[in-house]
């Protein structure tokens, strides 16, 4: 089964693409860099169900831009890669879209 991309709308599988949760909701992109003008355009989230998801409670602590401990409100970012799962939590949106910029884990220096 496939969700459209919130940017794009293009179908994004469940074994690709990145899904973001956070308490105002939940996102799906089917590349990084659609991260990027969406933050610039408000960040509109999809509803979503409350209360934690498997996705955001991978034990991630801290904030993958600036290292600071993550808070209640943090938002999780979550790589599906086949049967894999890659997460990284940000303090905030604005701090996921600054890491989205800079090349997510495969910027220089990273």
């Amino acid at each position: 089964m496939s969700e459209p991309c919130t940017w794009c709308r293009v179908p994004v599988g469940d074994d690709d693409g990145f899904r973001l949760t956070g308490r105002h909701g939940r996102a799906v992109f089917c590349r990084l860099e659609h991260v990027v003008p969406w933050v610039m355009s408000g960040s509109p989230f999809d509803a979503a169900a409350t209360g934690p998801t498997a996705e955001s409670e991978l034990g991630l602590g801290v904030c993958a831009q600036c290292g600071a401990d993550l808070e209640a409100d943090a938002v999780v970012l979550v790589r599906h890669r086949g049967p894999h799962r890659i997460g990284d939590g940000f303090c905030d949106v604005n701090h996921l879209a600054a890491w989205a910029k800079q090349g997510g884990r495969f910027r220089a220096g990273a």
